[in-house]
């Protein structure tokens, strides 16, 4: 994606606004802690490469990768901040909602370019 310095999109543009459902009460931490690993990170110049940044960084978050491990959540303590699932991470709705949400929003920059 063509782009000067002055016009550069970081990935962290991609996460606002923030989805108004959740899987289970650690993915809103996830979905912050990958915003900020991603905010200084510029958007690759192809959606592949974008979802493929996304996936990785997801993995070395959460410890999970979303291909290739058939569990539907994970707990990981630290995205645990209070509640009764506290640190549970839905990889199911990261599957099937949050990731497609983000590879539409960069889909959406991409096509807007």
């Amino acid at each position: 994606m063509a782009r000067d310095d002055a016009t550069a999109v970081t990935m962290a543009s991609f996460f606002d606004p923030e989805p108004e459902r959740w899987g289970l009460r650690g993915d809103p931490h996830v979905w912050r802690a990958l915003r900020d690993e991603l905010s200084g990170t510029d958007v690759p110049a192809s959606l592949g490469e974008a979802v493929e940044l996304l996936r990785v960084t997801f993995s070395e978050l959460v410890g999970v990768d979303l291909a290739g491990d058939p569990a539907s959540s994970v707990y990981r303590k630290s995205f645990a901040h209070g509640g009764m699932s506290s640190g549970m991470v839905s990889l199911d709705t990261w599957r099937e909602s949050l990731m497609p949400l983000l590879a539409s929003r960069v889909r959406t920059l991409m096509t807007s370019s």
